[in-house]
């Protein structure tokens, strides 16, 4: 086994072991992929400050994310198909995540539905939700949610209609894959995958598949998602969807000042500034500009959360430097799952920890709860 030391090692054996197709729908983004590159570059930009002869005992990462208890502010998040990272992969990363002490959000668009991962899980997971044209199916969601004692609801407001992203096109991505000779060709080179997904009969979107008038396997669902996505949704939906759920409400994929108003407005107990991993506008702003002044706008009514280019523990202290309550990671325990299953996601948790205490206490600071501009070099 490699030695693990940081997100990228995990990022490289991920590209080892699981299919072309599944790893590319995880590490892409749209048409240049120029805003996918800026999420993880324009952190390197920020320079920290470091102190000296400062008292470093006694540190705590420990914080509240829109209420809950965290072991450190970063929390699981929604990935659409991670069973196909790794065989029965949202239950894997749901238990990582409960075991590390950080929320785990579960996508519309997983291979376990969600009463697969409550079954498999103690913790409240959260569940996020994709507005679809069929509002019955979007009601049935929330109730099954509701069901399943999700402890907060994900609204994804920055999917209406689906950037295009080539690689998904060049593969042919489909879940299960299309037995095509290069997908066989690239499968026969993936035997661990292979093996896992035998052992499992979660093979396809369980949270649409019998869900759903018309659509009972695979190639009624094809046609079903491509026209699903609701180009319509407004901020009318916002507040129905918060009163159907009732419960905790996060708004994902806020990347303007006005639009974080608006947000603000609904009375949803935080914002996510995401760029959707710059998957979808490819030119936008990377996540991490666009924080502070979303934060300057709205940080004293709502908490304002980053998600997008996360890879080390640094990264999460810049963010919060720059005023952000909470994070967010995709990629990197993505990197992990695809790596080595549960034990990989842990290990992604273990070392942005590390890494985020390690930064923290150079930079003179003991509780994460504390960490300012301060932290930043001017």
């Amino acid at each position: 086994m490699p030695v693990i030391t940081c997100i990228e090692d995990l990022r490289v054996l991920a590209e080892k072991r699981v299919p072309r197709m599944f790893y590319d729908y995880a590490d892409s983004g749209s048409y240049t992929e120029g805003t996918y590159r800026a999420n993880q570059s324009e952190f390197q930009k920020i320079k920290l400050r470091q102190r000296v002869a400062v008292n470093l005992a006694n540190r705590s990462l420990r914080t509240q994310m829109i209420g809950v208890d965290v072991a450190m502010p970063v929390a699981l998040a929604p990935i659409g198909m991670c069973g196909m990272q790794h065989a029965d992969g949202e239950i894997h990363a749901a238990r990582a995540a409960e075991k590390f002490g950080v929320p785990f959000t579960l996508s519309t668009m997983s291979i376990a539905s969600i009463e697969d991962v409550a079954a498999n899980t103690k913790a409240p997971f959260w569940f996020q939700l994709y507005v679809m044209k069929d509002r019955d199916f979007v009601e049935r969601l929330i109730d099954r949610a509701k069901a399943a004692k999700c402890g907060a609801l994900v609204l994804t407001l920055d999917l209406q209609i689906l950037g295009q992203r080539h690689k998904d096109l060049k593969n042919g991505l489909s879940a299960p894959p299309k037995p095509t000779i290069a997908n066989l060709i690239n499968l026969a080179t993936k035997p661990r995958w292979c093996m896992a997904m035998l052992c499992t009969q979660r093979r396809t979107f369980g949270n649409i598949v019998g869900h759903v008038k018309g659509v009972a396997d695979m190639s009624s669902l094809g046609s079903w998602t491509a026209d699903q996505f609701d180009p319509a949704l407004s901020w009318a939906d916002v507040e129905w969807i918060k009163k159907r759920w009732g419960g905790k409400l996060i708004l994902k994929g806020i990347l303007d000042a006005e639009d974080a108003r608006l947000a603000a407005d609904t009375g949803a107990d935080a914002l996510i500034v995401s760029n959707h991993g710059g998957r979808q506008l490819d030119g936008a702003l990377s996540s991490i500009e666009a924080l502070p002044g979303i934060v300057d706008a709205v940080g004293s009514r709502i908490e304002v959360w980053l998600d997008g280019g996360i890879r080390s523990g640094q990264d999460v202290l810049k963010a919060m430097a720059l005023g952000a309550k909470g994070t967010m990671i995709g990629r990197s325990f993505i990197y992990g799952l695809g790596a080595m299953g549960e034990a990989g996601v842990t290990k992604a948790l273990q070392v942005i920890a590390k890494e985020l205490d390690t930064t923290m206490a150079f930079c003179g600071k003991t509780d994460i709860r504390h960490v300012d501009r301060a932290v930043l070099n001017p």
